[in-house]
């Protein structure tokens, strides 16, 4: 017997709960809670509120979710990265 299909749905993260849970926003305007898959948690992908997600839920219950995929911020950073030592820098290399 093969496996159900997941649906994918995509959405914000509005709260991070207990035990590495969360709380998603979802796009058609419900509202999960998720928890991240193994593979962020190997890969130590961090989840912050406000994230754009990825998320795949049972078409069983559709009150609980898996995150699988922390979409890439489109907005520039203004801080501009750590601080660089090159040519510049106050210590030089012998």
């Amino acid at each position: 017997m093969a496996k159900e299909e997941l649906i994918q749905f995509e959405g914000l993260v509005t709260e991070i709960l207990p035990d590495a849970r969360y709380r998603v926003q979802l796009d058609a305007g419900h509202e999960i809670v998720a928890y991240t898959a193994g593979k962020m948690k190997k890969n130590r992908i961090k989840t912050l509120a406000g994230d754009r997600v990825t998320v795949e839920m049972s078409p069983y219950d559709l009150e609980k979710g898996r995150l699988i995929f922390r979409h890439k911020d489109e907005r520039p950073s203004t801080a501009g990265g750590p601080p660089r030592r090159g040519a510049g820098g106050q210590f030089r290399r012998r």
